[in-house]
């Protein structure tokens, strides 16, 4: 038997669609109710299989794609398992953006796992990315138990959210400070893509978005989902600075009649944000509003006279982070408290520069990190790194966790300096 990890060609992407569970109706996340889907279900329905147009038409697309970089696993020819990274920037601690790669459209065929084809795609990739100047590698993880392996640690995470809209109140009226309208789907991809470019350069985690991103937006109606709603927020000079995708859709469950379902929503000031909300809240013949995926700290809750009304349904990780270049990733961001600290890394078998003692002097204007020979002064392992990178992990939980060791003087100084005030969040998942 004979193995072969190598990107993939132009005429085998069809192959390499045809190895992915989205491309064969199958689901593609673990059995369990996810966070980032607002339906009752536990996640929507899979689709049915893909027609071999519709294989050929994605094929054409993903060849066309300079940002996607797929790779393969070929067992005596025969294409059976295949990964891809997406370049994206990030926005890192301190405004900063770092290149990233996102790893999408994994799987292996069933006949063919436990025989590490899934590391040696997933080393394929690391290599390609550094060789991009990608510090960084991220995914949402399907299955929970898989990725850390490869050094990733769960670093964002996202909630799913309901209120009863009897309970919506406000605690206090607050004078417009802009206009609100009911939009159709053109308005919304060009508002969604403007607003996100403002908001994602002031919060850690958030992606730049790919040109296609909001390109499925339309006002034609899916089944019993209903049709997607868009709501756009303008300032009093009349530039969008807020937007929001709503469905309100038909169930033969009268639990859950009349219940807005908010598919997204992003706002560039708080005058945008507490009016769309307001309005989400009350919308007419509506008894229940449920959103996600939504930050964990999510101002609306401290917008209401009961903070209770607001109840999460749901919660998991969203996005796990892999530092590929631990010199260079932890110099890239910067820190809430100055210092210097010496973190030692002892093994990293799939980018073993990382391993050793590195020591940062970093602040809030910026931070230097270079390799050291002398002894550490706390160690961490890959993956509670990648979770604490965005400043959104605890350092003393992960030390009582046994991920990081060291003295309670450097695990103290750690916390003050990755902190960040607002938790990481990114919009999108990919």
């Amino acid at each position: 038997m004979s193995t072969e990890i190598r990107r993939v060609k132009p005429d085998e992407m069809v192959d390499y669609l045809k190895v992915l569970p989205f491309a064969n109706g199958l689901p593609h996340w673990e059995p369990y109710p996810a966070a980032w889907h607002g339906g009752p279900e536990a996640w929507p329905q899979p689709g049915a299989p893909a027609s071999a147009e519709q294989l050929a038409n994605w094929a054409d697309e993903l060849v066309r794609d300079e940002q996607f970089h797929p790779q393969a696993a070929f067992v005596d020819g025969r294409l059976v398992g295949g990964s891809a990274m997406i370049s994206f920037e990030m926005t890192v601690p301190g405004r900063r953006q770092v290149a990233l790669g996102g790893v999408t459209s994994t799987a292996v065929a069933a006949t063919h796992r436990r025989r590490g084809l899934l590391r040696g795609m997933m080393q394929a990739m690391f290599d390609e990315a550094r060789g991009r100047g990608e510090l960084l590698a991220a995914l949402s993880a399907s299955e929970g138990s898989i990725y850390g392996r490869y050094g990733f640690g769960p670093a964002t995470y996202r909630t799913r959210w309901e209120i009863e809209r009897t309970q919506a109140r406000f605690l206090s009226p607050v004078e417009p400070g802009g206009s609100l309208e009911i939009t159709d789907a053109a308005t919304a991809r060009r508002a969604w893509r403007a607003v996100h470019d403002v908001v994602r350069v002031s919060r850690a985690g958030e992606l730049s978005a790919p040109p296609d991103k909001w390109s499925d937006l339309s006002d034609t109606s899916s089944g019993p989902a209903g049709p997607r709603r868009y709501l756009v927020h303008r300032d009093r000079g009349g530039t969008i600075d807020g937007v929001a995708t709503y469905r309100i859709p038909w169930s033969p469950r009268i639990e859950e009649v009349g219940t807005l379902v908010v598919e997204g929503l992003q706002a560039a000031s708080d005058d945008a944000y507490r009016a769309m909300w307001q309005l989400l809240l009350d919308f007419d013949l509506t008894r229940k509003v449920v959103a996600a995926p939504r930050p964990s700290d999510e101002p609306l809750r401290w917008m209401l006279d009961n903070p209770r009304a607001m109840r999460v349904t749901r919660q998991s990780d969203n996005l796990w982070i892999r530092l590929l270049d631990v010199g260079a990733a932890l110099e890239a961001r910067r820190y809430d408290t100055a210092g210097t600290i010496v973190i030692g890394i002892e093994s990293d078998p799939m980018c073993p520069g990382n391993a050793g003692s590195w020591k940062l002097d970093g602040g809030p204007d910026g931070a230097l990190c270079a390799r050291v020979s002398t002894a550490p002064d706390l160690t961490i392992d890959l993956q509670a790194l990648g979770s604490l990178y965005l400043g959104g992990m605890s350092t003393s939980l992960l030390s009582s966790a046994g991920r990081i060791r060291g003295s309670r003087e450097s695990i103290g100084l750690l916390s003050r300096m990755f902190r960040t005030d607002q938790e990481p969040f990114n919009t999108f998942a990919f």
